[in-house]
């Protein structure tokens, strides 16, 4: 949408969102630079960032994708195209900084009318662009439902799933999850002459209108593996590294018994079981680490060439 505020008045919701959180983001990396100053004057725009976004962002049920030069909004009710847009939704959430209320309502909004499970779908925005005589940018060239225009863009489909980790809404992140997971989209005859690419490699994108609903798009040069690779390691198994340690905060369905995760570190080898025997899904009760009790879920990392064997159980 790169005609979006071309005249440089213009506003992204969604960038909103992001800015917050790169901020804060900053601030701290600048504290731990001792850069006091900078963090300061990055910590004071917060604030008032938080409170501009919600304030003029919300549209009752979901949160607008942006403003045009002449103050037209985009992502809103009253648009015939684009009317809803998921990035805006997500980053609510991912940033941190959105009304806890209005962002699970966001949330819902966009498994109300972005999520298409029939298709295997979650859509970046709907309706596509078809017949606005405004100019919003190279999304236009595409036609409907293809790509960045009204397709499943899956960098945006992966932050959505994380979003609903981050609400602690487990169900349907691990069934969105195995929604976009390609092997799905390829696992009969019918789904492999619809899909007609590799069902071993995230696509960027995959199309949502006949007659190419469910064909995927452009693969192997995408950066959307890696963010599906995050969320599943990071979003749902609950795995964070925080310098020299390794934090959980897992967000798994209550009908996981348990899972392994084999963690190298340098020369050493850490050896993780995450027991879940009365069907939680968020929080570490039991700690241990080579068969002496951790104070909490947190894992002290060392290159010291040996195999550790960790036990976490869930409550």
């Amino acid at each position: 949408m790169n005609r979006v505020g071309a005249e440089g008045k213009g506003e992204s919701i969604w960038l909103g969102w992001f800015l917050y959180a790169t901020l804060e983001n900053f601030a701290g990396m600048c504290e731990r630079m001792g850069d006091s100053e900078r963090a300061a004057d990055f910590r004071s725009r917060l604030e008032p960032l938080q409170e501009a976004l919600d304030k003029h962002g919300w549209d009752g049920d979901w949160y607008r994708r942006a403003y045009d030069d002449d103050g037209t909004p985009l992502g809103a009710q009253e648009n015939l195209e684009c009317q809803i847009d998921s990035l805006a939704q997500s980053w609510s959430v991912l940033s941190g900084a959105s009304d806890s209320d209005r962002a699970a309502k966001a949330m819902q909004s966009i498994y109300e009318n972005l999520v298409r499970q029939d298709d295997g779908l979650i859509l970046l925005f709907t309706p596509p662009f078809d017949r606005t005589l405004r100019e919003v940018g190279y999304v236009q060239g595409y036609p409907p439902g293809v790509r960045e225009n009204g397709g499943q863009y899956t960098h945006a489909a992966s932050w959505v799933i994380w979003a609903f980790a981050e609400l602690g809404q487990q169900d349907r992140a691990a069934a969105l999850y195995h929604m976009l997971n390609p092997i799905y989209h390829a696992d009969t005859p019918e789904k492999i002459r619809r899909y007609k690419v590799e069902p071993y490699i995230i696509a960027a994108d995959v199309y949502s209108v006949p007659p190419y609903l469910g064909r995927g798009g452009w693969t192997w040069y995408t950066g959307s593996a890696g963010w599906m690779y995050r969320v599943g390691l990071e979003a749902i198994l609950g795995l964070h590294r925080q310098g020299d340690k390794l934090l959980f905060k897992p967000c798994v369905p209550p009908d996981w018994p348990g899972y392994t995760i084999d963690y190298r570190f340098g020369n050493s080898i850490y050896h993780i079981h995450v027991e879940n025997p009365n069907g939680a899904y968020r929080t570490v009760s039991q700690a241990s680490m080579d068969g002496r009790p951790l104070s909490e879920a947190v894992i002290p990392l060392r290159d010291d060439g040996k195999e550790h064997q960790i036990v976490m159980i869930l409550r």
